[in-house]
């Protein structure tokens, strides 16, 4: 099957592109944004992968669904384009990136900023039905991302992966310890936010690991 996606990921994945689980999955995908209202845009649904090669990630942050409402859901995990009001999710990680660097608070909420950096945003289903939150899961795109974070985990050396909130770290439970920094807390959602996710100076602490291991900071 040929996939449009980054050349680097296209390589890497090469064995998913064929197996049944995918095929049905890309059926399945194609069906439902010819009968209905997807997110995000057919385009975008591989672009956390576009903006980040895979030689150049450094960071993996790990989401869950593309936002459902309209205008909001641009291929990155917690990212909505410059213009568009920011979902109460983000404002919450912005908040924290503040608190935790100094910096000020971002213009905007379009985070290709950090992927061009080297930050994979990469949610564990990649498309979902208009205000259906959760939709597009069970349908094969969780077994397509877990293999990526396989990859990334097993052929890479100190990547630092951020998971927030039950799902998130479930979903990452298995990547080695002793060879990656794993960041792990409470969701940044406004209904677990209070509880563990601010103050848990994640953007500092995978910073201090990237320049531990020669790498370029972030600038968050």
């Amino acid at each position: 099957m040929d996939v449009r996606i980054e050349p680097s990921w296209k390589d890497k994945l090469s064995q998913e592109w064929d197996k049944d689980y995918f095929v049905r999955l890309t059926e399945f995908v194609r069906c439902e944004y010819s009968r209905t209202r997807i997110f995000p845009p057919a385009g975008k649904i591989f672009a956390a992968f576009d903006a980040c090669p895979f030689d150049k990630v450094k960071v993996v942050i790990l989401g869950q669904d593309p936002y459902h409402d309209y205008g909001q859901a641009n291929g990155l995990c917690f990212s909505v384009n410059a213009g568009v009001p920011l979902p109460r999710s983000l404002v919450n990680i912005f908040r924290e990136v503040s608190a935790d660097t100094g910096c000020p608070m971002p213009v905007d909420g379009d985070l290709s900023r950090w992927a061009r950096q080297g930050v994979l945003m990469l949610n564990s289903t990649l498309t979902v039905e208009a205000h259906r939150a959760g939709s597009h899961q069970g349908h094969g795109w969780e077994e397509f991302t877990d293999e990526v974070i396989l990859r990334l985990a097993h052929d890479c050396e100190h990547l630092v992966f951020i998971l927030w909130g039950s799902y998130a770290i479930k979903k990452g439970a298995f990547i080695d310890r002793s060879r990656h920094l794993v960041l792990t807390s409470p969701h940044p959602s406004p209904l677990s936010a209070s509880r563990g996710f601010f103050g848990n100076h994640h953007f500092t602490r995978a910073n201090a690991y990237l320049v531990a291991n020669g790498k370029k900071t972030i600038e968050w």
